[in-house]
């Protein structure tokens, strides 16, 4: 996007360091963090960044895959199952859901994070990329799901809902899961107004209204136009000034919402 949303980077660095803090606390799961040397910089752990795949005979590297945990049917989860790209048996479901549906089981997908579009994988793709064991993939789906049960407790307890999201992984000493980038932010992540969900309408607190702005001017759709042709992507159109505010104004309320800390 080449609007500038000030305070944004601030909120999402603010953010991922509360959560590295708090998962590695409560849940016992490894991350890169190391310190945070001024409001919006992290120092984390490096490690090595595989050329195309992983290598099931290296270690600390990492991992060329984006791992997406789904506990309700929204975003682009809802738009694959009205274009039949995922069925409702994939979600272990009878009937074709409503967006905003909870699910009975979290769903779990992995994509491509090299490639020019994100792509969803078969099992058998992410062990080929990934450089991994079934086994492996098996324990990094319990350890986020494990993680997330952690974040969706503690935002509950500020009233919100937390209905999917993306994280990032390595392989450390041993091959055991860190996780590494960002997570648990607006970018990453979404989530809902609780009470307006007991009351059956969706207020979205992620950056969906900027997603949804795109939608409203044809650009998403001219943008998936050209990747399902293999053509040039359009510019990104800017945001309108009242939207900039909204946003930078949403990145700053959800770091209180979500931590519990002020700005």
């Amino acid at each position: 996007i080449p609007s500038l949303i000030p305070g944004k980077g601030e909120s999402l660095c603010r953010t991922s360091a509360f959560w590295f803090k708090y998962i590695k606390e409560s849940a016992h799961v490894e991350t890169d963090f190391i310190e945070m040397p001024a409001k919006n910089q992290m120092r984390v752990t490096k490690f090595f960044i595989p050329e195309g795949k992983g290598n099931p005979d290296e270690i600390e590297y990492l991992i060329p895959l984006e791992f997406i945990t789904r506990y309700y049917v929204a975003g682009t989860l809802y738009d694959r199952l009205k274009s039949g790209k995922v069925k409702p048996e994939d979600l272990g479901l009878n009937s074709m859901p409503k967006y905003g549906d909870e699910l009975d089981d979290p769903y779990f997908e992995v994509t491509t994070k090299f490639e020019k579009f994100d792509r969803p994988l078969t099992t058998g793709e992410c062990i080929e990329i990934g450089g991994m064991t079934r086994m492996e993939l098996i324990n990094i789906r319990e350890t986020l799901f494990k993680v997330d049960r952690r974040i969706n407790k503690h935002v509950l307890k500020n009233g919100l809902i937390h209905v999917d999201g993306k994280k990032e992984l390595a392989f450390d000493a041993g091959r055991d899961p860190v996780l590494v980038d960002t997570f648990g932010t607006l970018d990453e992540d979404r989530f809902w107004e609780k009470s307006d969900y007991d009351n059956g309408t969706i207020k979205d607190l992620s950056k969906e209204s900027v997603r949804q702005y795109y939608r409203s001017i044809g650009y998403h759709e001219k943008l998936y136009e050209a990747r399902e042709k293999n053509l040039p992507e359009p510019d990104i159109p800017p945001l309108p000034p009242e939207l900039v505010k909204q946003t930078s104004e949403l990145y700053m309320k959800m770091y209180e919402r979500i931590t519990g800390e002020k700005w």
